[in-house]
């Protein structure tokens, strides 16, 4: 492994190519694969809508029958949805509702407000056109079209696409297995006293939470002091039954950051540091067969770098066509006058002007601009911002889901 600073394309490009996605395949419910990976492309079953229907509430008739408004027909019928009409006769009309099969020998809907009910009998104050307001079979899914592609994690809308066209059944990727835990000496968990020097272990809750989100079944191993054989050893028992070991601390080259050395005894690095602000420290090999993935201790570099590198590797391993982040160009509304050699990830938030503006405190432990801020502005290496320039956003809508 190099000790080269790479950069932020290249870190991501290293990591993407050494994901690897798993192989099994769960069949699950359509009613609980949100969030999973669909394994195969899907194809309809059925024509949608399966047959010719109404697009309104109003009355089926046939628009030759209708040459001019004001014409008065007798209503012959009343279809709800759900229910089949009998076959419409010449010069009647028949009550219909919205996504009511069209009865036989009908061609037209006029919706109720064009329409005066008298009686038995309907008054039609519109003239129609065949085909007006009818939703044709198949017309919006053909049978045996592709519905959904391999390759996306499920939304909710695309388990309504499946059951809108009967699937029951969703082929899935199996989860992805990680095996999280944060090193330092110093850390401790809310609720319990805080020991001279000491902090609280934010990382714990944001990494689970990340994974949670990510759809990954996760192994929390805890807190794993400062030493070289404690570290191995929790390397070791996160080695196996794990695809991911996902560390936070002590990626850096102080004297009590044990994990490189950890991972390199263990096993081997491929990736050591970043040209990227937040987060230059981050490491990446393998150990006894998994992946691993170290981050920075500090929560504000722990979050940017698992945004921008943990999530498209998790999503590449979980079998993801498409692990690119959404963007947008916005109007800074900032002036960021000091170029940095490593590209940076500013925490920020849009305007409802259509700008973007950054929090005021860009520090790395400012774990409260995270919060306050609803993405992230990216500056590529060595350039400033001036106030009204366009630049690049990266909503967390998209990163945290």
């Amino acid at each position: 492994m190099s000790d080269k600073l790479l950069s932020f394309d290249e870190a991501l490009a290293q990591l993407l190519a050494e994901a690897r996605p798993v192989r099994e395949v769960d069949q699950v419910d359509t009613l609980v694969a949100a969030g999973r990976v669909l394994a195969s492309a899907q194809h309809s079953t059925m024509d949608l809508p399966p047959m010719d229907n109404s697009a309104m509430d109003g009355y089926a008739l046939r628009a030759a029958d209708v040459p001019a408004p004001g014409v008065r027909l007798p209503v012959s019928q009343r279809i709800p949805a759900g229910s089949v009409g009998r076959e419409l006769q010449p010069g009647t009309a028949a009550r219909i509702f919205t996504g009511a099969p069209l009865p036989p020998g009908a061609d037209a809907v006029v919706m109720q407000e064009l329409c005066e009910h008298v009686g038995d009998e309907v008054v039609i104050n519109h003239q129609p056109r065949p085909g007006e307001n009818v939703r044709r079979a198949g017309e919006d899914i053909a049978r045996g079209r592709q519905v959904l592609p391999a390759g996306i994690r499920l939304r909710p809308q695309e388990l309504a696409l499946a059951a809108s066209v009967g699937l029951a059944q969703l082929p899935v990727y199996r989860r992805l297995r990680v095996a999280v835990f944060s090193t330092g000496s110093e850390l401790a968990m809310p609720g319990e006293a805080l020991p001279p020097g000491g902090i609280y272990n934010s990382n714990r809750f944001l990494l689970r939470a990340l994974l949670s989100g990510l759809g990954c079944e996760f192994t929390d191993l805890g807190i794993v002091p400062d030493n070289l054989d404690a570290t191995r050893q929790a390397l070791r028992e996160a080695s196996e039954g794990h695809d991911l070991i996902l560390t936070s601390g002590g990626v850096s080259v102080g004297e009590e950051d044990h994990v490189k050395p950890a991972v390199e005894a263990e096993g081997s690095l491929s990736l050591w540091k970043v040209a990227m602000k937040p987060g230059k420290p981050l490491a990446c090999g393998r150990v006894h067969g998994a992946a691993f993935i170290g981050l920075p201790g500090n929560p504000v570099s722990s979050f940017v770098c698992f945004l921008l590198l943990v999530r498209p590797f998790i999503l590449a391993s979980q079998g993801v066509a498409d692990v690119a982040p959404q963007s947008v160009r916005l109007r800074a509304d900032f002036d960021w006058p000091r170029a940095d050699r490593r590209r940076e990830f500013l925490r920020a938030r849009m305007t409802e002007s259509g700008g973007v503006e950054l929090f005021a405190n860009q520090g790395a432990a400012a774990l409260q601009s995270t919060a306050w801020a609803n993405g992230l502005v990216d500056i590529p290496a060595g350039q400033v911002v001036a106030h009204g320039d366009a630049v690049r956003f990266l909503p967390f809508g998209d990163l945290l889901s």
